[in-house]
This record gives structure tokens, C-alpha cells and sequence, in this order.
């Protein structure tokens, strides 16, 4: 998920609802804020990274059986 901007005035209702908390429900607020900040390990995604060999044990004419097996018949549409 990326991150969110937010203007200044949408921070100020923000904060003036916060501050109606309790001291612990702050604290809690507080920590987890402060581990999002941490940076996570973000995963990398290349377009190369789709490509390469079908890996499969089975032979070609095997797969395109399973294929064919897998198949739904379309129901019958009366128009």
C-alpha cells in the first residue's frame, strides 16, 4: 500500500480528535506510529522477474490434457 498525504487542516481535526484520548490510548497511539515510521522491507518486483522456463515434471502432452480435463461445458443460454 503506498503512503497518504494529508493536508495540514485534515492533520488539525485529526490531532483534535486525538486529543480527547486518554493518556494510555496516546501512549499506544504513539507506539505504533513510531514502529510505522520504521522501515519495512519492501518487496521488489521486477517485470523480469514473471519470465523464464515453465517448470513442471510433468510432459507437454500431460499438461494439455489436465488443461482440457479442467475445462467447464458452458450452460446452455436460452435467447
Amino acid at each position: 500500500m503506498g503512503d497518504l498525504t494529508i493536508t495540514n487542516k485534515v492533520l488539525e481535526r485529526y490531532i483534535n480528535f486525538l486529543l480527547r484520548f486518554d493518556k494510555s490510548s496516546k501512549k499506544k497511539m504513539i507506539t505504533k506510529l513510531t514502529n510505522s515510521l520504521e522501515k519495512k522491507e519492501e518487496k521488489s518486483f521486477t517485470i523480469k522477474s514473471i519470465f523464464g522456463a515453465w517448470q513442471d515434471d510433468r510432459s507437454a502432452d500431460d499438461i494439455i490434457d489436465d488443461i482440457r480435463e479442467s475445462r467447464m461445458e458452458p450452460k446452455d443460454i436460452d435467447l
